[in-house]
Parts: C-alpha cells; sequence; structure tokens
C-alpha cells in the first residue's frame, strides 16, 4: 500500500500504510489480558460527519437470545410484532435479523414472513461456510449476515487460520452470495476492537468494496465491538476509537456511510455512547436488541437508541413511541422478565421519585424534574415512592397522581390533612420501618384522613 497521510484539524502525518499477511498482531500493549486494557489516545480529531439517513437494526432474536433462555415461537412473533408497532412503517427499526439453523429456526422464521411487514425487514445470520450461506437464500431471505472474524485473536487462535487463509474463505463466501442472487449481505468483522486495522481490516474490506463494484450487491460492514473494548472519544486511537474506526473505514477502505452498521456490547458500561459515536462520524446503521439483552453485558438497549435517534434527527418520523411501554409490559407478564427497575424508559422507576424536594417541583411544574412528557409519549405519568424523606410535597403528588384528581380538586403540601399524613409516615420509620411505604399502606392512611377519595 505504501505512504498514506492523514490530516487532522490541519496536521499532516505520514503513516506507514500496507497489509501484512505474515504476522498476527495481538497489540500486548493495549491488551495485556493481566491487567484492564490501555486506551491510546493520539490527540487528533476526526470531522464529524452525521449522515443524511440513520436507522437502526435489531438483533433481538440472534445475539440477543445468546445470554438468557431462547424465545418460544409465540414471543418471537408477538415482539416481531411490537417492533413492526413501534416502528409503525417509518423504516427507522430498518431490519431484524433470525438464526436459520435448526428447524425451529426455519419455523420461526416462516411465521414471521408470513405476516407481510414491511418494516423491520428480515434477515439472516450464517458463518461464513459455503453450504451455510445457501441456507437464508433458499427460504427467500434475500439479505443475510456472515461471521467474518477480523481480529489476529479469532483468526489465528479460535479458528486456526492465517490472516490469508481466512481472507480467502470469506472473499469466497461473499462472491458464492452474489452467484445466488442476494441483494445484500452484512460482513460482520467480530472482535474489529481488537484487530490490525492498517495491516488486516482496511486491505479486507477494500476487496469487499470491489466485489461490491463487481457484483452489484450490496455488502454493508458490520463493526463488532464483541468485548466492549470500543471507547466513544474522538481523540483516541484504533483500534478502541470508535470516532476513528468509522472514519478510517469511510475515507481509506472506501465504504459508503449507508454501508456501515455498528454492534456494540456493554462490557465497559458505553454501549449507548459508542453506538451513538458511530451515528456521529458517519455510520448510518446501528445494530441494538430489545432492552439491551446479549451476551455478558448486553447489546445496545434499541428502546434507548431511539430517543438517541430522534434527539440526532429531531423527529421520530412517525415512529409510535408509546409501544415502548407494552413492550415493557409483554416482558414482563407475558415473559415473567424481571427488567432493572431503573432501566431508562422501561423501568418501573424510571420516571418516579423518592425526594420531596422532586416531588415538590413536580407539582408546580412536572418539566422541571421530569425528562419529557413521559405520559404523553410512553403512558406513563411521573410517579412518587414514599419514603421519609418524601416530605409532605411527596405525599400530596402521590395522592393527586394516585387518585387521579383534576387540576382543581389537587392537594397541596400545606393541607393539613396531607401534614398529618406525612407525621404518620415519619413515626413509621421513627418506630422501625424499612423500605418505601407500599401503595396499600398509603391508602391506609388516605381511608383515615380523606376518606372520601377512597369512597367508590
Amino acid at each position: 500500500m505504501g505512504k498514506r497521510w492523514e490530516k487532522f484539524q490541519g496536521i499532516r502525518i505520514e503513516r506507514e500504510y500496507k497489509a501484512d499477511y505474515d504476522n498476527p498482531n495481538f497489540m500486548k500493549e493495549l491488551f495485556p489480558f493481566s491487567e484492564p486494557p490501555i486506551i491510546e489516545f493520539d490527540g487528533l480529531v476526526p470531522p464529524q460527519h452525521i449522515p443524511d439517513e440513520i436507522w437502526l437494526t435489531d438483533t433481538t432474536f440472534r445475539d440477543g437470545q445468546q445470554a438468557r433462555n431462547p424465545y418460544t415461537m409465540k414471543q418471537v412473533v408477538d415482539l416481531f410484532t411490537l417492533l413492526h408497532k413501534l416502528d409503525n412503517s417509518s423504516g427507522v427499526i430498518k431490519k431484524t435479523e433470525f438464526f436459520v439453523y435448526t428447524k425451529r429456526d426455519k419455523e420461526i422464521v416462516e411465521k414471521c414472513m408470513s405476516l407481510g411487514f414491511d418494516y423491520p425487514i428480515i434477515t439472516g445470520w450464517v458463518r461464513a461456510h459455503h453450504k451455510d450461506i445457501e441456507l437464508p437464500i433458499k427460504m427467500g431471505i434475500k439479505e443475510t449476515g456472515i461471521l467474518t472474524s477480523i481480529s489476529d485473536y479469532h483468526i489465528y487462535k479460535k479458528l486456526g487460520m492465517t490472516r490469508k487463509e481466512a481472507e480467502e474463505l470469506y472473499l469466497s463466501v461473499v462472491k458464492r452470495a452474489a452467484e445466488l442472487g442476494y441483494e445484500e449481505v452484512r460482513c460482520h468483522l467480530e472482535d474489529v476492537t481488537k484487530s490490525d486495522i492498517f495491516g488486516f481490516v482496511i486491505p479486507f474490506v477494500q476487496k469487499l468494496m470491489r466485489i461490491y463494484e463487481e457484483s452489484g450487491m450490496r455488502i454493508t460492514i458490520r463493526l463488532s465491538d464483541t468485548l466492549g473494548y470500543g471507547v466513544p472519544f474522538p481523540t483516541a486511537s484504533v483500534p478502541r476509537g470508535i470516532p476513528k474506526l468509522v472514519y478510517y473505514l469511510r475515507q481509506e477502505a472506501g465504504v459508503p456511510s449507508e454501508f456501515l452498521e455498528m454492534h456494540m456490547h456493554n462490557d465497559f458500561g458505553v454501549v449507548v455512547a459508542n453506538s451513538v459515536a458511530g451515528w456521529l462520524y458517519g455510520a448510518s446503521s446501528v445494530n441494538a436488541a430489545l432492552l439491551g439483552t446479549g451476551e455478558r453485558t448486553g447489546n445496545a438497549p434499541l428502546e434507548q437508541l431511539i430517543f438517541w435517534y430522534v434527539g440526532i434527527k429531531g423527529t421520530s418520523k412517525n415512529m409510535n413511541l408509546s409501544v415502548i411501554t407494552e413492550i415493557k409490559e409483554y416482558y414482563e407478564k407475558e415473559i415473567g422478565e424481571r427488567i432493572d427497575p431503573q432501566k431508562p424508559f422501561v423501568g418501573e422507576y424510571f420516571n418516579v421519585t423518592r425526594a420531596g424536594i422532586h416531588a415538590d417541583g413536580l407539582m408546580k411544574d412536572p418539566e422541571i424534574y421530569n425528562i419529557f412528557d413521559t405520559e404523553k409519549i410512553l403512558g406513563r405519568k411521573p410517579l412518587v415512592i414514599i419514603t421519609d424523606k418524601s416530605g409532605s410535597a411527596g405525599v400530596a403528588y402521590w395522592i393527586n397522581t394516585f387518585y387521579n384528581l383534576p387540576s382543581d380538586k389537587q392537594l397541596s403540601k400545606n393541607d393539613e390533612r396531607v401534614k398529618a399524613i406525612y407525621d404518620e409516615i415519619l413515626k413509621m420509620y421513627e418506630n422501625g420501618k424499612e423500605g418505601y411505604v407500599s401503595n396499600e399502606e398509603m391508602r391506609e392512611l388516605v381511608r383515615k384522613y380523606i376518606p372520601e377519595l377512597e369512597v367508590k
């Protein structure tokens, strides 16, 4: 490849840039294993580039099932239907991927295909084997993911291959997909944030782009942060720096934004930040799963990224966001899932406060302590949980909300009956009560001091 130049903030840097098929590079200076991994910063900032069109893809039924009990066929069909309702023909949740190996896998896919939904589009997922690549197309699926493990850890230690052997296999399977008539394949660059970007990733992806140019088959490059090593900081170097990783794939490998997709994991707690960084620096697509389910610490939570989409694009594009609450209730009631009560947008307490000063603000104006109109957008009123820290404002807010009192009937924190209830609550804690005051305990106090509210 010879020498290459990169230019950031007016600074021109010369770098040796060539494919290396001879030696594995395990980058022990960054990944010592006996200690936490190191982040390298070069101080250079790539230009931000938000694509004109961005979207989400879903992996709830693929990676999302790899760290939980498998969904039943009914659960998959129901959740697939809820994804369709959430997208509401906007095309923001563009695709969802399925395994296609077992008889059960195929029956589930066929059932979902029979529903005839426009979005999300059903896609497959296979290993880089010539036999496997035939499976989705035989079912009428026109797009599939192909596992193309890219780090030397995977190539040399897991697959037992050299870089050259792995590249030849991957390219032959992609060419076979074009011969079979696929409209699109996704090459999943597994473990890309632990890989040799200049010595192997970019030369390989350049060859994939040439296959696209020759065959016309769209080839999406999925940047798979398999162990969650990615960081969202623009000055972080590759392979861990997500902004620069996306930048180099666009600028050096020639991948159009609409062919770049992020697939992030949450091992270091920045899965949403890394996903959004992908959008901000030039990747059109972000892959996610409902509730962030997935291997180990999970994938990016699809319901959270929807709100980042709205924030970036300034529109919900016709999505029906109230379906997020339906999805939450389905997981809890039909699947029996225990959702972290503080999980954004779907947790029981995500818009609930225990602080009296916050409750006082909510009573004066919900915009003070609620992130947005959660009742209008998600069908969930902001609530309070009563403890000895709630104050009379919290008690008044609980009463007004629980009994759905009209504005002209609502009680203030200065109401003597409200103060009496709070005094009793304080006595309960002085006498050893632990935890919060339950709704039934609150109702008992209301029956005592404001009985007319409990009259049916």
